[in-house]
């Protein structure tokens, strides 16, 4: 048990309006529903937030396995409150999240190689807070 590893962890920001996740592993549904979570929290302190995701060691999600009426709702909370979305590794997930989202909305995606995450904070304006 000391060694397990949250599947979906908060990083902390240097602004109050830019959420960060790292996603490790294989994606349970529990764990996209946590996500989702947060996320709404998120939507209830900021109109309109900036998001990185960071997946390592991707192994899978279980997406089929989330209810329709929360995948549907997260779709449209994102479209309503996510201004941009900074994904970063791999699987490049993004051409679906447009196709998802209908990207001729407010929202803008970008995907960048692990090795560019530095360049994805930049985008967002952003910076990870120190976790030490």
């Amino acid at each position: 048990m000391a060694d397990y590893v949250p599947a979906v962890r908060r990083i902390e920001t240097n602004r109050p309006d830019a959420y960060a996740f790292e996603l490790t592993g294989r994606i349970t549904a529990a764990d996209i529903e946590n996500l989702y979570g947060l996320l709404e929290g998120a939507y209830e302190l900021h109109d309109r937030i900036d998001l990185l995701i960071r997946i390592v060691d991707y192994d899978g999600a279980e997406w089929l396995d989330v209810s329709r009426k929360t995948r549907s709702e997260g779709r449209q909370h994102a479209l309503e409150h996510v201004r941009r979305c900074a994904a970063v590794g791999e699987p490049n997930w993004t051409i679906y999240a447009r196709a998802l989202l209908v990207i001729a909305t407010t929202v803008e995606i970008r995907h960048f190689a692990s090795e560019e995450e530095e360049k994805a904070w930049s985008w967002l304006d952003a910076l990870p807070v120190d976790e030490k």
